[in-house]
């Protein structure tokens, strides 16, 4: 998704069972990070997007809808 030129990105972010927290980017297969603040994790993911586009050099064509639970 663009907006004033840039692109848009939505980001999973969980916690681990150690306490870091991962991010991951739906639209960009294997573009994931992790810290130990919720700070740190945006600065790094934003990195991260960066350089799987410059990798990808391509636009997606996917749009993140949502996450949903379900029980098994």
């Amino acid at each position: 998704m663009r907006k004033n030129g840039k692109q848009e990105f939505s980001v999973v972010v969980e916690r681990d069972a150690e306490g870091y927290y991962v991010a991951s980017v739906p639209a960009l297969p294997g573009c994931h990070t992790q810290a130990r603040s919720l700070d740190k994790l945006m600065v790094r993911i934003r990195e991260a997007i960066e350089l799987c586009l410059e990798v990808e050099q391509a636009s997606t064509t996917t749009e993140f809808i949502g996450v949903q639970r379900v029980a098994v």
